[in-house]
């Protein structure tokens, strides 16, 4: 397993930076499992994200996921609490297992307002383009809140490197 060291690097930005393969497979799924807990237990739901190509955030920053969900629903609600955490998984249905890529993460999850809810935007609707063509649903997200969830923790699993391969990165 290759694995990245979380370890301090004294420049106060978490850690070394998130390596480019698992950059990639973020940017190569379009739809991830959200994970969260509150009073009710814990709970999950499936959201569309996108992530930055640039990378986005200080160096040693994971990646941020930018998704679109409102604060009425549960994981809305569960989210917007202070010092909200979420865990995930990202893949492609349909896999064979020779094959299986996939993503599994943990961060800090928030709603974005002004600047980072519009560069946030941007990096959305460049990754979902049908919702800038349609007016009635640019205009229903426009309303809804959008979200970033910045992993801290990421493993890739490629077992089309071998049975079990994986990379993780921590940014702790």
């Amino acid at each position: 397993m290759a694995e990245t060291s979380g370890a301090q690097d004294g420049s106060g930005t978490g850690g070394p930076p998130c390596p480019e393969t698992i950059r990639r497979a973020l940017a190569a799924h379009t739809t991830m499992t959200l994970a969260y807990a509150d009073e009710d237990g814990p709970g999950a739901c499936a959201v569309l994200y996108a992530t930055d190509p640039e990378g986005g955030g200080a160096a040693g920053a994971g990646p941020a996921l930018y998704f679109v969900t409102a604060t009425t629903t549960r994981h809305g609600r569960a989210l917007a609490a202070p010092g909200a955490r979420a865990a995930f998984t990202a893949q492609r249905d349909g896999q064979e297992w020779s094959g299986l890529t996939g993503l599994q993460g943990r961060g800090d999850c928030r709603p974005l307002t002004g600047a980072e809810r519009a560069a946030g935007w941007r990096v959305y609707l460049a990754r979902f383009p049908f919702v800038a063509e349609s007016e009635r649903l640019r205009d229903a997200l426009e309303r809804t809140t959008l979200w970033e969830l910045r992993p801290d923790w990421l493993r890739l699993i490629d077992n089309g490197q071998g049975f079990g391969h994986k990379e993780e990165w921590s940014g702790r």
